[in-house]
């Protein structure tokens, strides 16, 4: 079965923006299953458009900055 975005949900959404781009903590839940928890890292090309980047490794200035909204996301779930 192929991916259907009008079946994703999202149920919760916020973000941590610094210099380098924000940190996006989102709760999802598809098709009515499992609420599930996404971290996005969302960088301004040289166009200055948003895109996404591969989250990858954080500071310890992101994480601090994040776990506040990932402890209210789980209010959520």
């Amino acid at each position: 079965m192929p991916y259907d975005s009008s079946l994703d949900n999202q149920i919760f959404s916020r973000f941590w923006e610094n210099d380098s781009g924000k940190v996006v903590v989102s709760v999802y839940s598809y098709n009515n299953g499992p609420k599930k928890l996404q971290i996005t890292r969302e960088i301004q090309d040289r166009e200055g458009k948003p895109g996404f980047a591969k989250l990858g490794r954080l500071t310890k200035e992101e994480a601090e900055g994040i776990l506040p909204l990932i402890q209210e996301s789980l209010k959520s779930m």
